[in-house]
């Protein structure tokens, strides 16, 4: 069964900031890699030490998109920021941001 995605309103924000062409490939890499599995690890898709921000991050080239995953009572995805990786730094809403 598929999960279904939500972007909270702070990652809609994050996604506006983004040039069309991020955008874009954002979105299908969010729907491709994340609709079936997301809790599942992989080269892109890693679980992160306990942070106040999500428990799992996807990287897309120089995007990165931070989101936590809710099984009960229905399985969804859930957006909660997305970045951008410049040198060794990640820049959410374009604040630097330690995780």
């Amino acid at each position: 069964m598929p999960y279904r995605i939500e972007y909270t309103r702070a990652a809609l924000e994050h996604l506006r900031s983004l040039t069309a062409r991020q955008q874009a490939i954002l979105i299908d890499e969010v729907n491709q890699q994340l609709r079936y599995g997301p809790t599942v690890e992989t080269q892109n898709r890693k679980p992160l030490r306990p942070n106040p921000l999500a428990s799992w991050e996807l990287r897309i080239g120089n995007l990165r998109v931070y989101y936590d995953v809710e099984e009960d009572p229905e399985q969804k995805v859930i957006i909660a920021a997305i970045g951008i990786k410049r040198r060794n730094r990640v820049y959410i809403g374009r604040e630097p941001y330690d995780l």
